[in-house]
């Protein structure tokens, strides 16, 4: 029996699709909210500038909870900086925590702009692909489920992208019996990697039969963004490693997702499953 998701359509920073619950202060969203079948991802804007992270140290980020005791110093301060580094460590840190923490989680703080205004800030988890960092550390998995989600909405022209996000982990496992598959049937790539790693890494691969049309839908980070030169320029630190047919497992029938992945191609062969699929209409 497939599960009953809420997604949010939105069009500037997204919030991805978990169970049905009260969203929360629509206001700071001011976005429409509708439910479907299946694990629907809306928005899909983030800039390829929020993964430049020199401003968010991510290792010191995932050794506590995701809360405002949890966070060292440093990480407060990227995130209440009043300037355009606050911006995006602000919109990667919405995007972490849409992907991470449950419905009924949120994390919650305030910064001042220059002008002296008080912002609070509620962001509202909503998959809960890594649930466990509301209350503690992220473990390696989560770590990985985090990394897969958040690179999977990085958008190189920063347009909002109705998709269906796919796994074999949990909540993203699509079921054959789910009109999804029928309404997204074009499987864009897949998506994989750990940002919270010492040495971080993000890599994507695509499906050679549907390029041109995640193209025409402005969905360029799987195959990469074709330049009026003609060559292909990736999404930010997101490596294209060619083809899903050449560094994946074959396609899970059932549920249209790629099981595991290649961890890193051209270094290692040992696999991954924490691998997020992407399709389209």
């Amino acid at each position: 029996m497939s599960l009953k998701r809420t997604f949010i359509v939105l069009g500037w920073a997204g919030v991805l699709s978990g169970c049905v619950a009260e969203v929360g202060d629509t206001d700071a969203w001011d976005e429409p909210v509708g439910e479907s079948q299946g694990a629907l991802l809306g928005g899909n804007a983030l800039s390829t500038n929020a993964l430049n992270l020199n401003a968010l140290n991510l290792n010191a980020l995932n050794l506590n909870a995701l809360n405002l005791n949890g966070l060292s110093a440093r990480n407060l301060a990227a995130i209440q900086d009043p300037g355009p580094s606050g911006a995006l460590a602000r919109e990667f840190v919405r995007y972490a925590t849409s992907c991470a923490l449950s419905s009924s989680a949120s994390f919650n703080f305030s910064w001042t702009d220059s002008s002296g205004t008080r912002h609070d800030e509620r962001y509202p988890g909503l998959l809960g692909v890594a649930r466990a960092w509301a209350t503690g550390p992220l473990d390696e998995a989560g770590q990985r489920m985090v990394s897969s989600c958040v690179a999977a909405r990085v958008n190189y022209y920063q347009v909002p992208v109705l998709l269906s996000a796919r796994s074999l982990r949990d909540p993203l496992k699509t079921l054959s019996s789910s009109q999804e598959l029928i309404d997204y049937p074009d499987i864009e790539g897949a998506f994989w990697g750990n940002l919270f790693a010492a040495q971080p890494y993000l890599n994507a691969c695509y499906n050679s039969a549907t390029v041109d049309n995640s193209r025409a839908y402005q969905r360029d980070c799987a195959a990469g963004h074709l330049t009026s030169g003609g060559s292909i320029a990736e999404c930010g630190v997101i490596r294209i490693v060619g083809s899903c047919d050449r560094v994946c497992q074959n396609i899970n029938g059932a549920g249209q997702y790629y099981p595991s992945c290649v961890d890193r191609p051209g270094q290692s062969t040992a696999t991954t499953k924490d691998v997020i699929t992407t399709a389209l209409p």
